[in-house]
């Protein structure tokens, strides 16, 4: 027993395991409100320090615990932020407030916001506050707004909400250039296509789902495709795989610089939404990692990336159903889905359908509980609509992008420069409609909590009985590409 507990370990392990003990201490300063005094966060670095220095399987349990308490300090520190709404519930009040997101349209033709730097009598309070209007006053992100209703407790990661709100007043935020810019990139792009088509494949390049028509937004959620014209790690993924592999000839260093720059001009206009976090911060560290000859284990990368995401904001870990469904559905395409390749097809290459097949159902799997539990129904036909789709985005990206790019300069010959993205959209509409009108595409299921979690132990007990027989080596997975 002493010769283990002395066995030394990679520090990147310790890394893995203070990220999910520290998850884990902020999800529980949900329900515990202990009160972390200096003394404690004092220890705690103290105790890290010794487990760093030390790098011993035995020090792991300092590390847990040191974790444990700084999740429960910041967890608790949010959580004492948050109560300041509570003394407004049931009045109605003037709420001053930014736009984080694009304004979304209910099914009653409300706009749908959430507010950030709330305050309340001048008094500024922490998280989002999600409020519903039917002002027909043009919205966007980053616009302030005071509105004028009643104030009610939140929902999920939202510590307030108002419906039915009056617009007292609105400023206009002139100097948010990322939103600027992918505004006046949609509008060629819009000139070169024809809709709906065209908002389908702003929605691909730069994640804007706001400006989708309702049928076909709807048709998107009925066959389980909503995540592609959603800002996250796919659309993130081709833009700076296509980037880095461009300018690899010119030096690795350009490759990077050039790849990092893709991704903070994305998240610049697309904005920082949960899964654009977790999908920015996934790819740079995966990219500094490549830069420097270095392989990142999923199980240090996934806990690691949710620990900053949640210590920057610990209310995607209380309810932000975006944040969960984007990590399991990583986690189901980086853990689950190479441990079927090698199970199937060892060392051999797959190929290119059957590659995008098994990661398909791995992440569909992953996310498939989550979403039965939150929404009560599921895309029958999900993983057809996404084979007969996914494979066609990464061209429909790039002849979306020169379409939009030329078109500026050449305006006149718009339509003839997006013909080929508007074929391949064309057809993409056609299967989505299609799909979505099979009788029985989307069923309706109810399960509990107690149900999500067998269904995910049942998935890791799977995943773990697969790499017993396989010894897959999770280390040479290239997470950049």
């Amino acid at each position: 027993m002493r010769k283990y507990l002395s066995r030394k370990i990679h520090v990147s392990w310790l890394v893995a395991w203070f990220s999910a003990a520290f998850i884990i201490g902020v999800a529980s300063a949900h329900w515990l409100r202990v009160p972390i005094h200096t003394i404690w966060i004092i220890v705690a670095t103290a105790m890290v320090i010794v487990a760093i220095s030390k790098k011993q399987t035995g020090t792991a349990l300092l590390v847990i615990t040191a974790a444990f308490i700084f999740g429960l300090w910041r967890g608790n520190l949010v959580q004492s932020q948050l109560s300041g709404y509570r003394m407004y519930y049931g009045y109605t009040i003037n709420l001053t407030g930014k736009i984080s997101e694009d304004a979304e349209i209910g099914t009653n033709g409300d706009q749908r916001l959430k507010l950030i730097d709330c305050k309340i009598n001048g008094i500024s309070l922490a998280g989002q506050a999600w409020v519903s209007t039917y002002s027909k006053t043009q919205l966007k992100r980053s616009d302030s707004i005071v509105v004028h209703g009643k104030l009610k407790t939140g929902f999920g990661s939202f510590p307030a909400s108002m419906n039915y709100a009056v617009i007292t007043s609105v400023t206009y935020n002139h100097s948010d250039y990322g939103l600027q810019i992918r505004d006046w990139f949609a509008a060629s792009v819009k000139r070169a296509i024809p809709e709906p088509q065209s908002s389908l494949a702003v929605g691909f390049l730069v994640g804007q789902h706001s400006s989708l028509p309702h049928d076909l937004d709807n048709q998107l959620k009925v066959v389980g495709l909503t995540h592609i014209i959603v800002a996250s790690g796919y659309n993130l993924t081709i833009l700076v795989v296509f980037s880095r592999r461009l300018m690899l000839g010119l030096s690795k260093f350009m490759a990077t610089f050039f790849a990092s720059s893709m991704i903070f001009g994305f998240v610049a206009i697309t904005g920082l939404s949960p899964s654009m976090s977790r999908a920015a911060l996934v790819s740079g560290l995966s990219l500094l990692a490549w830069y420097y000859g270095r392989k990142i284990h999923p199980l240090v990368l996934l806990p690691f990336a949710a620990a900053i995401t949640v210590a920057l904001n610990p209310t995607y870990l209380w309810g932000d159903i975006g944040w969960y469904l984007s990590f399991v559905s990583f986690a189901g395409v980086l853990l689950l889905a190479p441990l079927v390749h090698q199970f199937f097809w060892g060392e051999k290459q797959p190929g290119a359908l059957k590659e995008i097949f098994i990661a398909t159902l791995c992440a569909q799997l992953a996310t498939l509980p989550i979403i039965i539990f939150t929404f009560g129904h599921y895309s029958v036909y999900a993983l057809a609509a996404n084979l007969l789709v996914l494979p066609l985005i990464p061209f429909t990206m790039i002849l979306t992008f020169f379409a939009g790019l030329l078109g500026i300069f050449l305006p006149h010959f718009s339509i003839l420069f997006g013909l080929p993205a508007t074929i391949i959209l064309r057809y993409m509409t056609s299967v989505i409609s299609y799909i979505a009108n099979l009788p029985g595409a989307q069923g309706e299921l109810s399960i509990s909590a107690l149900i999500v979690t067998l269904a995910y132990l049942i998935l890791a007990g799977i995943a773990y009985i697969l790499w017993r027989k396989t010894h897959y080596n999770f280390r040479k997975e290239k997470i950049a590409d």
